[in-house]
């Protein structure tokens, strides 16, 4: 394989993909209520994902990357131990769709997940360059780890 050639690699849910400047990557991934935050280094020129499915970890069994505030903490520490600084890094963040009506407030997973996103983001002192999240359609983004670019289309509901 060429040394820039891009790898493709689909990212499932509670999955992380931490791709070096070496290793550039298109990361696909598609989410309803799920949310994934991109991180890149337009330093360093290169990036890491998160796919996680849950807002918050509540301290009992695995820190799984399937909650988001485990998620999006261990691609902020992987940009760090590669070199990148906090004040160079960006962020872009995705999905958290209402894409199950339903009567009770309690399972507006999709409010939840975009509202940890920006938390932990806020508390690691990373900015958000691009967003597109909530709605009730989903997502379909692709993530390239070497220039930053995410590339997304809407998902239309099936009747």
């Amino acid at each position: 394989m060429n040394e820039k050639e891009n790898r493709t690699y689909y990212l499932k849910p509670a999955e992380l993909k931490l791709a070096k400047s070496n290793e550039p990557t298109e990361v696909t991934t598609v989410l309803g209520s799920c949310v994934s935050v991109c991180f890149y280094d337009p330093e360093r020129h290169f990036g890491a994902i998160c796919h996680y499915m849950l807002p918050l970890w509540n301290g009992k069994g695995l820190q799984s990357p399937k909650f988001g505030n485990i998620a999006v903490k261990k691609c902020v520490d992987f940009m760090i131990r590669n070199g990148s600084s906090r004040s160079s890094l960006q962020a872009k963040v995705f999905g958290g769709a209402r894409v199950i009506s339903s009567q009770q407030d309690i399972f507006l997973i999709g409010e939840r997940n975009i509202a940890t996103a920006y938390e932990v983001l806020k508390q690691e002192n990373i900015s958000v360059s691009a967003a597109s999240t909530g709605g009730n359609s989903g997502r379909k983004i692709i993530f390239n780890t070497e220039t930053g670019l995410v590339r997304m289309k809407y998902i239309q509901k099936s009747h």
